[in-house]
């Protein structure tokens, strides 16, 4: 468990390298970085209002992840939107440290949408299991998807998480999923059950998307899946439906 919080938060200081069975942990590492944006939002919200409050969520997720997931989405834009005749040159773009146009104006909507989304949202209790419901369920997600999909460069970041999905993995998925809907029926009814629905088809349309132009996932289609399924899922949390 310490190696996934490690790897997926600022917790430790450096990051340490990649462990196989750090995977199985990344729900319960959702689950409390979500808690812990809902807190500071919530916190936040007793002093500011709420467009402010949302703000500083925002900002506290960035800092808690080391902005580790944002990255891997505006690296997975430049690499899988514009138009490129192969895989190997989206692979190239995806590494290359700068940041493209496709990259900067997905990254600056992500942040407007998942703002917006979190002003929006419930407040106290409920808005504190919402997020924590949606970043579980962003990370489980990985899970499955880690144990179905091929790794799609050689050798890279987040090769070392590839493995077969076997029993524990089922489990784990199983495990996270219950707990990301208990959350989101709490936060928002009946209609936490299309949050988690709208969530997860984003997450894993994104990489569906990389499966069809470079062959799989990356580490950064990964991080790109996490953000996707959150925004989305707090899109849908906040819908007047």
């Amino acid at each position: 468990m310490g190696a996934a919080f490690g790897f997926l938060t600022i917790v430790g200081g450096r990051r340490p390298s990649p462990d196989p069975r750090s995977l199985l942990w990344f729900p319960v590492v959702g689950l409390v970085v979500g808690a812990a944006v809902g807190s500071a939002s919530w916190v936040a919200g007793r002093v500011w209002a709420p467009l402010l409050a949302a703000g500083v969520a925002v900002t506290a997720d960035l800092i808690l992840t080391g902005a580790l997931h944002f990255d891997g989405l505006v690296d997975t834009a430049d690499g899988l939107l514009p138009h490129s005749p192969d895989a190997a040159t989206r692979l190239d773009v995806m590494q290359a440290p700068d940041v493209g146009a496709f990259g900067l104006a997905t990254g600056a909507v992500a942040l407007g949408l998942r703002w917006a989304g979190l002003a929006a949202g419930p407040v106290g209790v409920e808005g504190i299991a919402l997020v924590a419901g949606l970043w579980c369920l962003s990370r489980t997600c990985l899970v499955p998807i880690v144990g179905l999909v091929p790794y799609a460069r050689t050798e890279g970041l987040a090769s070392a998480f590839t493995r077969r999905l076997d029993g524990a993995g089922i489990a784990v998925s199983g495990l996270g999923l219950a707990a990301s809907v208990t959350l989101l029926f709490y936060a928002r009814g009946f209609a936490g059950i299309v949050v988690v629905l709208a969530a997860c088809m984003a997450g894993i349309g994104v990489v569906l998307l990389a499966k069809c132009r470079i062959e799989g996932y990356t580490g950064d289609v990964l991080g790109a899946a996490v953000v996707a399924g959150e925004t989305v899922g707090l899109l849908a949390a906040t819908a007047r439906i």
